[in-house]
């Protein structure tokens, strides 16, 4: 069998598709890599929330499977959004690198007081942390961020400490606690998605990896119930069932959070639910600040 993957072109798809690449030769399975722009690839002047958030990382990708051109797609699972059109599954969950987020600095951490980051989630949070930061727009591919840092536009940055790793980059800094800086839901993470063909599907299911599979699904069912997407700040963060999920004021000055022992599905949705209603009122202002219709 030989599979067509796709993948965005930034140097971290890469490292994560020619991971998968990896281990499907190890079984004899022959993958040729295509590589698809996607309009969060190009857009790179505004915020993630203006062109419809996370989802646009995913969308080309998916539309190339469902065309034919591709096979299967390989995601950070966090870009993948709720809401998933026909014809397509997802096949294999990969074990979880750190699901943590790295605060990168060159100066000491005293000196810190402007951080760039474009995720409304570590905004919240870090000026909840600290409300005397500045936290600027910051997109872009890693290399690129960290080239900003480094000429001096900010003082710090926030990445997902997994990507550092996938890409073998050290830099100065520190990982941030994930109880009180709760990652993204599946943040760490990365998936293969593929046409609903049992035949191709099959040939990545031996890379699923059970316990983070279980882990990723909670996040993704509290994520669905408390909705809002990438345009409300929240973070969702499930370790072998232990569930730690929070919505947050854009500002930081408020935030609802539960902390649960999850076995099921089905439980991991009542506390999702319960979390939304605990949070309507930052939803709404969530999106009313940013002038996104619910």
């Amino acid at each position: 069998m030989s599979l067509r993957i796709g993948t965005r072109g930034s140097a971290l798809a890469l490292a994560q598709t020619d991971k998968v690449v990896g281990i499907l030769a190890d079984r004899g399975i022959e993958a040729e890599v295509v590589t698809i722009a996607t309009e969060g690839d190009t857009a790179t002047g505004v915020p993630l929330h203006a062109i419809g958030g996370q989802g646009v990382f995913v969308r080309a990708l998916d539309d190339a499977i469902l065309r034919g051109e591709i096979d299967a797609a390989v995601h950070s699972m966090k870009d993948i959004p709720a809401a998933r059109p026909a014809g397509l599954t997802c096949s294999a969950v990969l074990e979880r690198d750190s699901p943590a987020d790295f605060l990168a600095h060159e100066c000491s951490l005293e000196a810190v007081s402007v951080i760039g980051s474009s995720s409304t989630r570590r905004r919240a949070q870090l000026l909840r942390d600290a409300p005397v930061l500045e936290v600027k727009q910051l997109r872009g591919n890693v290399d690129t961020r960290i080239r900003k840092l480094r000429e001096g536009q900010y003082d710090a940055i926030v990445l997902a400490e997994a990507g550092l790793e996938r890409l073998g980059l050290t830099l100065p800094g520190e990982p941030l606690p994930t109880d009180r800086f709760v990652p993204s839901p599946n943040q760490g993470t990365v998936a293969v998605v593929c046409r609903d063909d049992p035949a191709v599907a099959g040939a990545f299911a031996p890379l699923d990896h059970a316990q983070t599979r279980f882990d990723v699904e909670i996040e993704r069912a509290v994520m669905e119930e408390v909705g809002g997407g990438c345009f409300t700040p929240q973070g969702i963060y499930c370790r072998n069932g232990n569930l730690i999920a929070e919505v947050l004021a854009l500002d930081g000055s408020r935030w609802e959070r539960i902390e649960r022992r999850v076995t099921t599905i089905d439980e991991a949705r009542e506390w999702g639910r319960a979390l939304r209603v605990q949070a309507a009122g930052l939803i709404r202002e969530a999106y009313a600040a940013l002038g996104i219709k619910p």
